[in-house]
C-alpha cells in the first residue's frame, strides 16, 4: 500500500503512448505526482503506484501523444475578442458559410459587429471564392459586418462602412488601399499592398467586450484548443496589442490558476520609430523569464521594428525594407542582447532575412549570442546561405502553415518550382537547425494544429493543392516532433516539457484516432477525446465526458456565435443542417452523442437534447 507521500495524483493505463522519449519510445501507462510524469511504463509497473485518492482511467487501448504547443499564437490578443467572432476556419463550402453569417447577424444587436476575423482561405470553400460585397449587403443591410481574408482584403458592408466612417474624403492609407467606385466613395473592400495596417487599424474601430466578457471569452479560446490537444504556446504579440494594458485578463487567469494552456509571451514594440524606447523601458521593468510554467516572459519580438516587417502578401510584390532597417534593428539587437533576452523577428523572404543577419552578425563581434535562443519566424523564402548563417549564430527557425492558407496565391506569383520548398523545413532539420511548427493563428492562418500537422506530412493546401515533393515533407514522428519537443528550445525549456518522460511536466492528449495510422486525408480532422496538463483534466469528450471539469461558463455574451457555432469544423459535415458532429465534439455531457436530426443552430440543439450548458 502506498503511503500519502508515495501515491500518485492520476494514472492512465491500457493505451498505447508514444513518448518521443528515444529511450523508452513506447508504454501503456503513465502515473503523474504534483503535476510530473513520475512512471512511464507498462501496466504492470504503473497500477501498483495507485492509492485511495489516485483517479485511475482505462485507456482501452486508445493512442497517448504528448500536449501539443504551438510555436507562435496570438493567443493573448485573440482570446479578448474569441466570443465575438463567428469563425469559418474549416468550413468546406460558402454556401454553409453564409448561412452561419445570416443566422450570426439575426441574433446580434446593435452596434455590435459581425466579425469573421481570419482562420480561412477562399480555397477551402468548394466554390473557391470568397462571398461578394452585393452578397453580404444583401444578407445584412443593418448590421455592420467585417470580414477579413489572410493579410491581404477585407470586406465591409455598407453598415460597417458607416460605423467606421470612411467616406471619400478618406486619405489612403500609406501600403495600403480603400477601393472607390468612380465617384470616389468606399465600396467596402480594403486591401494590402501589402501592408496589413488598414485591415488591423478598421477592426481595431470595432466595439470590445468588457473586461469581466473578455476573461470568459479567453477562457473559451482556451477551451478550444485544449478541444485539438493544445496544451501550450508562445505568444508572440501583436499589432494592437499593448503591454502591460492588454495582458490583464490574462495575468487575471493566471493569478486565478484558471489557465489551462501554458503560455510563455513575447513582448511586441507598438510604436513606429519609438521600438528602442518601448524596449528600454521594458528591460527595466520585465524579466526575462520571470513567471511560472503556466505563464512566463519569453524576450522580444515578433516585431522588433517597424522597418523590418515584411509583410507576406502573396498577391502583391514582395517589398523591400528601407534603408533604415540595419539600422534601426541593430539599436533594438543590441539592447536586447546586452540585457541577454532572446528575440524573435517576424521574417517572410530570404532578402529581409539576410539584411537581419547582417545586423546579427555585426552585433555578434561584441555580444556573444549563443545561448540567447534567437529565431526567425515564418522564413517561407530562405535560402541555403541564410540557413546556414543561422546555424553559425546559433538561431532557429520557427516554421508556421501559411502556405496552406496561401500557397495558391504564392504559386501563381513565383510559379509551382519555387513553392517546391517554401518554407524548405526539411532541408533546415536536415541541416542540423533548431525548427519547430506553429500556426500563427488567429487572423491568417487556423489555430487547428492538426492541420500543420497534415501540412507538414502530405505536403497539400487546405485547398487541396500539393505544394511539396516527399523531400520536402515529414513523416508523421517528425512532425509530431515539431510541435513537441522541438518547439521548447524556442522557449527555453528543454527538458522540462514536450516528451512523456520521468520528471517532465504532465502534459498529453489521447486523440479521437490514432494519429499514427489513420490515413493522411484524416489527420487535419483529429481532436481530442482527452487533454491533460499538468496532470489536471482540462477537456473531454466522447467516453471521457463525464471526466471533464474544466468547461468554462456560457459563453458572454448571450449573443456570442460560440453558443452558436463553435469553433473549427463545426460546420464542416453538416449535411441538411444536421449538425450531430460538432454537438459530440463540443459538449461535455453524454446526453449530446444521441443522434437529433435537422437542427439549425446549437440554442435549439441543447433544447432538444435537455443539456444545461454550452461548452467549446
Amino acid at each position: 500500500m502506498n503511503g500519502p507521500s508515495t501515491a500518485v495524483d492520476l494514472i492512465l493505463h491500457h493505451g498505447v503512448v508514444t513518448t518521443l522519449d528515444r529511450s523508452n519510445p513506447t508504454a501503456t501507462a503513465v502515473a503523474i505526482r504534483d503535476g510530473k510524469f513520475v512512471r512511464v511504463g507498462g501496466d504492470a509497473d504503473v497500477l501498483p503506484l495507485a492509492g485511495p485518492a489516485t483517479r485511475v482511467i482505462d485507456l482501452k487501448g486508445r493512442c497517448v501523444l504528448p500536449g501539443l504547443t504551438d510555436n507562435h499564437l496570438h493567443i493573448i490578443r485573440g482570446g479578448l475578442s474569441f466570443n465575438m467572432e463567428l469563425r469559418w476556419d474549416g468550413v468546406r463550402a460558402l454556401t454553409d458559410a453564409m448561412e452561419m453569417l445570416k443566422r450570426q447577424v439575426a441574433v446580434t444587436p446593435p452596434p455590435q459587429w459581425v466579425r469573421v476575423v481570419g482562420g480561412f482561405t477562399e480555397h477551402q470553400f468548394a466554390e473557391k471564392r470568397l462571398p461578394t460585397l452585393e452578397e453580404i449587403n444583401a444578407l445584412a443591410p443593418d448590421t455592420p459586418v467585417f470580414l477579413l481574408h489572410l493579410y491581404d482584403r477585407a470586406l465591409l458592408n455598407a453598415a460597417a462602412l458607416r460605423a467606421v466612417g470612411y467616406t471619400k474624403d478618406t486619405p489612403e492609407p500609406s501600403g495600403g488601399e480603400i477601393v472607390r467606385d468612380a465617384r470616389g466613395v468606399p465600396v467596402g473592400l480594403l486591401l494590402a499592398k501589402p501592408n496589413a495596417g488598414i485591415l488591423y487599424a478598421t477592426l481595431a474601430k470595432g466595439p470590445k467586450l468588457p473586461f469581466e466578457y473578455q476573461v470568459n471569452s479567453t477562457r473559451h479560446f482556451m477551451r478550444e484548443l485544449n478541444r485539438l490537444g493544445v496544451t501550450g504556446a508562445i505568444d508572440a504579440g501583436g499589432g494592437f496589442q499593448n503591454y502591460p494594458d492588454d495582458y490583464a485578463v490574462i495575468r487575471k487567469l493566471d493569478e486565478d490558476r484558471q489557465l489551462t494552456i501554458r503560455l510563455a509571451y513575447n513582448l511586441f514594440t507598438q510604436k513606429p520609430k519609438g521600438e528602442k524606447e518601448d524596449f528600454l523601458n521594458w528591460v527595466k521593468t520585465s524579466t526575462y523569464k520571470q513567471g511560472s510554467d503556466y505563464f512566463r516572459h519569453n524576450g522580444g519580438g515578433e516585431m522588433l521594428v517597424f522597418s523590418a516587417a515584411d509583410f507576406e502578401d502573396f498577391r502583391q510584390p514582395r517589398p523591400d525594407m528601407p534603408p533604415e532597417m540595419e539600422r534601426e534593428l541593430e539599436g533594438v539587437v543590441r539592447i536586447l542582447a546586452t540585457n541577454r533576452w532572446p528575440w524573435r523577428l517576424h521574417a517572410t523572404y530570404d532578402e529581409t532575412i539576410s539584411r537581419a543577419l547582417d545586423v546579427y552578425e555585426r552585433v555578434a563581434r561584441d555580444i556573444p549570442l549563443q545561448g540567447l535562443n534567437w529565431f526567425f519566424d515564418h522564413a517561407e523564402t530562405i535560402s541555403e546561405r541564410s540557413m546556414d548563417r543561422v546555424a553559425a549564430l546559433g538561431g532557429g527557425i520557427a516554421v508556421q502553415h501559411r502556405m496552406a492558407y496561401q500557397g495558391e496565391y504564392f504559386v501563381e506569383r513565383y510559379g509551382a518550382a519555387a513553392a517546391a520548398a517554401t518554407p524548405p523545413f526539411a532541408r533546415m532539420l536536415a541541416k542540423g537547425l533548431r525548427v519547430s511548427a506553429g500556426t500563427d493563428a488567429t487572423r491568417v492562418a487556423s489555430y487547428n494544429p492538426w492541420v500543420s500537422l497534415a501540412w507538414l506530412v502530405t505536403g497539400k493546401t487546405v485547398g487541396g493543392l500539393r505544394l511539396y515533393t516527399e523531400r520536402n515533407c515529414l513523416d508523421r514522428e517528425t512532425a509530431l516532433r515539431m510541435w513537441t519537443e522541438n518547439v521548447t528550445w524556442f522557449s527555453n525549456e528543454e527538458g522540462k516539457k514536450g516528451r512523456i518522460q520521468v520528471g517532465q511536466l504532465a502534459d498529453l492528449l489521447v486523440p479521437d484516432r490514432d494519429y499514427f495510422a489513420c490515413p493522411e486525408t484524416e489527420i487535419a480532422d483529429i481532436t481530442a477525446h482527452l487533454t491533460v496538463v499538468g496532470g489536471k483534466i482540462v477537456y473531454g469528450a466522447g467516453e471521457f465526458a463525464h471526466l471533464d471539469e474544466a468547461a468554462p461558463p456560457t459563453a458572454m455574451p448571450d449573443w456570442s456565435p460560440v453558443r452558436r457555432f463553435g469553433g473549427y469544423d463545426a460546420w464542416a459535415d453538416r449535411e441538411r443542417g444536421t449538425v450531430i458532429k460538432a454537438a459530440m465534439r463540443q459538449t461535455a455531457s453524454p446526453c449530446a452523442r444521441a443522434r437529433v436530426g435537422d437542427v439549425h443552430d446549437f440554442t435549439a440543439l441543447w433544447g432538444a437534447l435537455g443539456c444545461a450548458c454550452w461548452a467549446v
